[in-house]
């Protein structure tokens, strides 16, 4: 089993009081070799753990002296020591078979863990679900979980995943709702597949899970230029009818306490229909599915408290997550390329840019461009920040005349672009700024009071 190794200890902590160390091997904590961060977590609540650590080929057991709940003061390398549990799916709409090659290797990694569902929302299908992970999650309250529904259909399901287990697995759903685990429903709609009156059938369906079935966020299939599928991107009419039809399911579960559903920001931005209101969305409980950023974003540029817009997972759930797998995007510096300037722009993507011109425009900030880049390196209908490739936004800034050029964070990971080229190496103007209202506020009037 591969075993993982302490990334950072805290000088002054129960650890690094004990004598542990970066690069300490983790084999065991009171004699219990954990599967995962979750079990190693509850091993180092007791009291006085005692781990068994390799260094340099050597084993070493170390007392380390801390109160029960205590945080021991280490970070480990990964999530899941065991192997992570790898999606034996076909989705015909999977992203990641539209990747190029030549990409950094955990974004082709395709997962179907429960543990990384309930420790980052990475959403799984459930077709790999066991009866062991089952009693796991139920007798420790693993929740919540995050499952790709896309269809109750167990025909047409088990065809879109192509995969036969895809008609039967969603029993896992229900024992999980039943047994009071709260969980969270995600559907990809694809065009002429799992749309219109299956969207319906669908949602029709998963309100008989309430209450343990907490929300259904429904996001549009994305296509990019390296699709070898015969499907294809939602029209504008097409977007407009599937908000319809989940704004007036909506209606409908608001007043029976059955689960919420929201539509994607993509989809109202494709059919030009307007986003309800902040309040609408109840908190905000599928934000990283990009359901209700827009909102959310505008409420943080105004001053008002938010769940924040940061992103939390890398690039989309079921990729990125633990430090040193990337399985959660490694953040980047902010303050590196601050310089106060006269003039400044916002660079973003295409929905990016759609948000952002009338936000501004209306608050007092029409002076500031937005720099739109197209994304010419994946194509399709790819225009979320956190797809942009570096490339592209070179391409966008060469002629821009203004002093700064103010980047969303989303976009990098560890200083690289998704196509591995890195900040350093674009236009010195560019400044990484975070993922969020408040931050872009912040920087814009950083720049006026120069």
């Amino acid at each position: 089993m591969p075993r993982p190794h302490l990334l950072f200890v805290e000088p002054d902590s129960p650890a690094g009081r004990a004598g542990l160390a970066p690069g300490d091997v983790l084999v065991a904590v009171n004699g219990v070799e954990p599967r995962d961060v979750i079990e190693y977590r509850q091993l180092i609540d007791d009291a006085d753990p005692v781990l068994e650590v390799e260094r340099g080929g050597v084993s070493l057991e170390v007392a380390v002296d801390k109160a029960a709940g205590m945080p021991l003061g280490a970070e480990l390398s990964d999530a899941v020591f065991d192997g992570v549990t790898t999606c034996d799916n076909h989705c015909e709409f999977c992203f990641i078979y539209q990747l190029p090659k030549g990409l950094r290797r955990t974004l082709y990694v395709k997962d179907d863990d429960y543990r990384l569902s309930f420790l980052y929302g990475n959403f799984t299908t459930l077709t790999r679900f066991t009866e062991a992970d089952f009693e796991r999650v139920v007798t420790e309250r693993l929740g919540p979980l995050y499952v790709s529904v896309h269809a109750t259909n167990p025909a047409l399901r088990a065809s879109m995943l192509r995969n036969p287990r895809g008609a039967v697995s969603l029993r896992w759903l229900v024992a999980l709702v039943e047994a009071g685990v709260e969980v969270h429903a995600q559907v990809v709609l694809v065009p002429e597949r799992n749309d219109a009156d299956e969207l319906e059938a669908t949602l029709a369906e998963l309100a008989l899970l309430a209450p343990g079935l907490a929300s259904i966020g429904v996001v549009p299939y994305g296509v990019s230029r390296f699709s070898r599928e015969h499907l294809r991107a939602h029209t504008p009419d097409e977007a407009r009818r599937a908000v319809e039809i989940i704004e007036r399911y909506d209606r409908w579960a608001r007043d029976r306490r059955a689960p919420r559903a929201w539509a994607a920001d993509e989809l109202y931005l494709v059919g030009g229909v307007e986003f309800p209101p902040l309040e609408d969305y109840a908190g905000l409980p599928q934000l990283e599915n990009g359901i209700g950023l827009a909102r959310a974003f505008e409420a943080e540029f105004l001053g008002a408290r938010s769940p924040s817009t940061e992103p939390a997972s890398g690039f989309f759930r079921a990729i990125e997550g633990a430090p040193a797998l990337g399985y959660r995007a490694t953040r980047v510096e902010l303050s590196g390329r601050r310089r106060p300037g006269p003039a400044t722009a916002v660079v973003t993507s295409s929905y990016g840019a759609a948000v952002l011109r009338p936000l501004l425009e209306r608050h007092g900030y029409g002076d500031v461009r937005v720099v739109e880049v197209a994304n010419e390196y994946f194509g399709g209908n790819v225009g979320v920040a956190g797809l942009l490739a570096g490339s592209d936004v070179a391409r966008a800034v060469a002629d821009a005349p203004e002093d700064r050029l103010l980047l969303p964070d989303v976009c990098l990971s560890g200083g690289r672009f998704i196509d591995g080229v890195a900040l350093d190496e674009l236009d010195p103007r560019l400044e990484v700024v975070a993922t969020n209202g408040s931050a872009l506020r912040w920087a814009i009037r950083v720049g006026r009071a120069a």
